[in-house]
This record gives structure tokens, C-alpha cells and sequence, in this order.
């Protein structure tokens, strides 16, 4: 039985090396649809994987209570206009009262705001913060320390800046102990965080964050110094806002206790917040959804990708009905010598999956380089376009495809079943056709 079997394979090989071209372009077609299911699946996973590392840096015992800004705006005295909206320290004071299992939470507020020594200056993001808001967020320091309780008990003037800012500010100078002008006031420098790459936009719930133009100062300083109302003039009139706190982040003792946690956080809210000016997101919440999103996403691209194989797969059935009239009177000498119909359809179907089982495992093969490829499109577009690269996503700048090893195990089982299910037709046809007539064919 493996005699007959490696025989009708010799035969099926050296019968399609007769016809080099045609069967070199059958191979190629299904080899490019296997490689793009193995490429787009990596690509995706790349993506997903991001979209997760970016959640879990969340934390999944973490519930994040941000202040929304309203749609519409409410106006004061003529002449001026102030919002105000998002999240209070009543808010804050009533969670850490009424939810029992809480191990942290970390207020912050942020403004932007313009750096200043002596002629330099630097836009960002002024963060009034606590001592936790360090460990919180990933961040290191590169030199000096953090903000600590003493200096929120004392209204310091303190602050910590991102490598980045003092790359800027001070570029031949030490920063610490010198001193950094954040609108008519001073602050001394007592740290510097080191540079973090910039987290992703996560879906509509949380917008992307780049930590390297910040400055830290205390939460209490914030308010003394600056206070809750923050005013930009326009034409004739002042408009603001008025917020307490920009974010608080709950940390609470185990995952099991992070969904009622959320629950009685949304339900203290509602309460004094008619206008829904906050947002509650569980990062638990979001990796599932991510989850759920990379099956879609998957299932999507080699959606797309089994159309490639099948346009493939009607080629080979052109090819294979081609091949079964030109050796028509081949046909009918093999039925006069004794094989059956049985035969005649396992040949031509060996004929068929042997196309596509090498253009399958080419296709595997160019499939494991999808990395390395991304990798050299990625430095060709940053040398030759750095300034388009630059406005490109992080997320997209760092993408590492991912090729998973079930998206090869299926693009090669469906590059064989191709062959099979378009081979049967012309096999079938083949082995119907009558001996004697077949033997009159010239």
C-alpha cells in the first residue's frame, strides 16, 4: 500500500514538471494566499498584544474615575464664562469611606501648562500628584528623588521634571536645585524621571499619554499655588474650567473584588453628579474586550486571507481540467491496462495537493519572515521618511509581529484542502470519461 502510495506521488510530481510554468504559477498563488493568512494573523497579534500590555500596565486590581468634560458649557457673569465639572475631594474622601477593600488610591490633577528657565521654555503637562503616582505609572527616576508626604504637608515648592523637559531647559547644566518658573512662580527642582515610551490611545476610553513632557509637583501645592480654576482669555471674555481632580486611581486588594468595587463607585457618583461628568474604566474590562476584539480581528483577516486561497484554488481547478484533456488518451491507455476509476481520481487528486501542498509549505516558509520583513520596511521608512514616520502612532512605530503557530497549522491544512476540493471535479471528470473513447482522442 506505501509502494502504491509513493509511486502516485512520483507520478503526480513528474507530471506537473511537465508543465513548469503553469505549475509554477499555480504554486505561486496559493503560496501568497498562505503567507498573507500567516502575515495578517502576526500583524494582528502584534497589534493585540500592544492594545493588552497597554491595559495591563493598567492594572487589573486598578479602577480609574476620570473627570469628563460636558458637551455643553454653563456660563457665570457676563464678561466671563467658567465650567465646572469632573471629579471632587468630597468624591475622593466619600470612595475611601465607603469601599472597604481599597490598598491605594491616587488622586492627580493636570494642566498644561509652559515650562520656563531663563529663555527656554517647554510646553507639557503640569501634574499635581502624590508620592504613589510614581510606582502608579512606571516611571523611574534618572537622578534625585520623588515627591514624598512631607512635601504635601508643607505646600512645597517642589518639583520633578521628565528627562526630557531637562534635556531641553538645562541642556549643559545639572537640573537639581535649580530652579523652574511655572507662570509667576518658583519651583525647585528635587528629580528627574526617566524617559518612558508614550502609552497607546486605549479604544475611546482612555486617550494616549506621554509622559516625557511632563512636570510633577505636589497635589497640595497645585491647589495652593494655582488653585481649581484654570482661565484662558479669548477676544473679550476669560473662559475656563473649574476642576478639583483630573483622575483618581483606585487600587483595591484582589481581582475578584474589582467589579463591585466599580459598582459602588459608579453608584456613589451618580448620585452627586446629574450630568455624568466623569468616566469609570476597569482596565479588567478593558483586556477582555481587547480579548474579544483580537478573535474578531482574527477571524476577519483570515476571512480575507482564505479569499486570496480560494481565487488560488479556482486555478488549480483550471489548471487540473487543462491538464486532464491533454492527457486524455493517457487516461485511456491506464483504463485498457487495469486501473479503475478509483485510481485514475487518486492520481489526478495527488496531482492537485501536491500543487498546493508545496505552495502551501513555500508559503510557511516566507510566512516565519514576516518579523525581520517588518523590521527592515520599518527602518527603510525611517531613513528615507523620517518626518511622516514621526507623526506615526507609537504603537505603530514599535509593532512587533507575532507570528502564531495555529494561523500556520491552518493556512497549510487549508492550502491542502483547497487542492483536495477543487482537485475532485477535474478527478472526477477524468476517471468518467469512457476507455475506448478515450483511446480515439489524438
Amino acid at each position: 500500500m506505501l509502494k502504491k502510495i509513493l509511486l502516485t506521488l512520483r507520478l503526480g510530481f513528474f507530471s506537473l514538471l511537465l508543465h513548469k510554468m503553469r505549475s509554477s504559477l499555480a504554486v505561486l498563488g496559493i503560496m501568497i494566499g498562505v503567507t498573507a493568512v500567516i502575515w495578517l494573523v502576526a500583524l494582528g497579534e502584534g497589534v493585540s498584544q500592544e492594545a493588552q500590555r497597554q491595559i495591563k500596565d493598567l492594572g487589573a486590581t486598578n479602577i480609574i474615575v476620570k473627570s469628563v468634560k460636558p458637551a455643553a458649557g454653563s456660563s457665570a457673569d457676563e464678561g466671563a464664562r467658567f465650567l465646572p465639572y469632573g471629579i471632587l475631594r468630597e468624591d475622593y474622601d466619600r470612595l475611601l469611606g465607603n469601599i472597604p477593600w481599597i490598598r491605594q488610591a491616587v488622586p492627580m490633577r493636570e494642566i498644561s501648562r509652559e515650562f520656563r528657565h531663563r529663555a527656554r521654555s517647554h510646553q507639557g503637562q503640569l501634574v499635581g500628584c502624590t508620592g504613589e503616582y510614581l510606582e502608579l505609572n512606571q516611571l523611574s527616576l534618572w537622578d534625585g528623588r520623588f515627591i514624598n508626604a512631607d512635601d504635601q504637608k508643607l505646600l512645597a515648592n517642589y518639583c520633578v521634571i521628565a528627562q526630557s523637559v531637562a534635556e531641553q531647559l538645562f541642556p549643559t547644566e545639572n537640573p537639581i536645585n535649580q530652579s523652574l518658573q511655572i507662570d509667576s512662580d518658583f519651583y525647585q527642582i528635587i528629580g528627574i524621571t526617566a524617559d518612558r515610551d508614550p502609552s497607546a490611545a486605549i479604544g475611546g476610553s482612555l486617550a494616549g499619554r506621554d509622559y516625557n513632557s511632563d512636570v510633577y509637583i505636589p497635589l497640595e501645592t497645585l491647589r495652593a499655588r494655582i488653585g481649581d480654576q484654570v482661565m484662558t482669555g479669548r477676544s473679550n471674555s476669560m473662559e475656563g474650567e473649574i476642576v478639583e481632580l483630573s483622575q483618581i486611581t483606585i487600587g483595591v486588594a484582589n481581582i475578584e473584588q474589582v467589579d463591585h468595587a466599580a459598582d459602588i463607585i459608579r453608584e456613589l457618583l451618580s448620585r452627586n453628579h446629574p450630568n455624568e461628568d466623569y468616566a469609570v474604566i476597569v482596565p479588567k474590562e478593558l483586556l477582555r474586550q481587547a480579548e474579544n476584539m483580537r478573535m474578531m480581528f482574527n477571524a476577519l483577516l483570515i476571512l480575507i486571507a482564505g479569499i486570496s486561497l480560494l481565487v488560488g484554488g479556482i486555478g488549480i481547478m483550471n489548471i487540473m481540467l487543462a491538464t486532464v484533456t491533454e492527457r486524455t488518451r493517457e487516461i485511456g491507455i491506464r483504463r485498457a491496462l487495469g486501473a479503475t476509476r478509483a485510481d485514475i481520481i487518486q492520481q489526478f487528486l495527488v496531482e492537485s495537493v501536491v500543487l498546493t501542498g508545496i505552495g502551501g509549505a513555500l508559503g510557511v516558509a516566507v510566512g516565519f519572515f514576516c518579523k525581520p520583513a517588518t523590521n527592515s520596511i520599518r527602518k527603510f521608512l525611517n531613513t528615507f521618511f523620517p518626518d511622516s514616520m514621526a507623526s506615526v502612532p507609537a504603537s505603530i512605530q514599535n509593532l512587533e509581529p507575532q507570528v502564531a503557530y495555529w494561523s500556520v497549522a491552518v493556512a497549510f491544512g487549508i492550502s491542502v484542502g483547497v487542492g483536495l476540493l477543487f482537485g475532485l471535479y477535474p478527478a472526477r471528470r477524468a476517471a468518467m470519461m469512457d476507455p475506448i473513447e478515450a483511446l480515439r482522442h489524438e
